[in-house]
């Protein structure tokens, strides 16, 4: 099985070679000379739509017919707010499986999880819990830490039609980086004498 991420933004070249190897079943190694059989299947995913990426000639059609078989259409994070807490206690273990220290999300956290717009969707949640479990020196992530992590973000971000924010709950005029120095400031540690 061969799992391509972000399909929608392959170059057409490379599209043009796993098309040979979904229909032919052959492809031909990198510096190789000669072709190699192969069996694979493919699950592809991307955020984009192809069929317009097709009609826009960045896709190609005939790839497009070769890999829609099965369509598994996945709803945005922002649109499935009730996944956030399982995801970011999935996430927050996973990072405790890696040897990063065990780290808990207060209720309020999860409250300001929800309130965020998830335009980076998982990944962006991912990352965001990582940074967490990194940066903030308590065992316990509140709102706050959070709220530190995105407002960066959020302040950044272009109005969206659906993915509006509450920008009310982003800042409240209080400085990012004095609050992030806050949060990641550890407590100095007695030298040895």
């Amino acid at each position: 099985t061969l799992f391509l991420d972000e399909i929608g933004d392959m170059p057409l070249e490379a599209q043009t070679r796993l098309l040979r190897v979904l229909q032919q079943g052959e492809f031909t190694p990198v510096g190789g000379r000669s072709s190699a059989r192969a069996d694979v299947r493919i699950i592809a995913a991307t955020h984009r739509n192809l069929r317009d990426c097709v009609n826009q000639g960045l896709f190609r059609e005939d790839l497009y017919y070769r890999i829609n078989v099965v369509p598994i259409r996945l709803p945005p994070l922002r649109r499935r707010r009730e996944d956030l807490p399982l995801l970011a206690r999935h996430f927050l273990a996973a990072a405790q499986a890696e040897g990063l220290p065990p780290k808990t999300l207060t209720a309020d956290a999860l409250d300001r999880l929800a309130a965020h717009a998830w335009p980076g969707n998982v990944r962006e949640l991912e990352n965001l819990v990582r940074r967490l479990v990194v940066l903030c020196p308590e065992d316990m992530i509140d709102a706050r830490a959070i709220e530190v992590e995105l407002a960066e973000a959020e302040a950044d971000l272009p109005a969206r039609g659906d993915q509006g924010l509450d920008r009310k709950s982003v800042g409240q005029g209080k400085s990012v980086d004095l609050g992030r120095r806050r949060i990641i400031h550890n407590k100095k540690q007695p030298r040895p004498s």
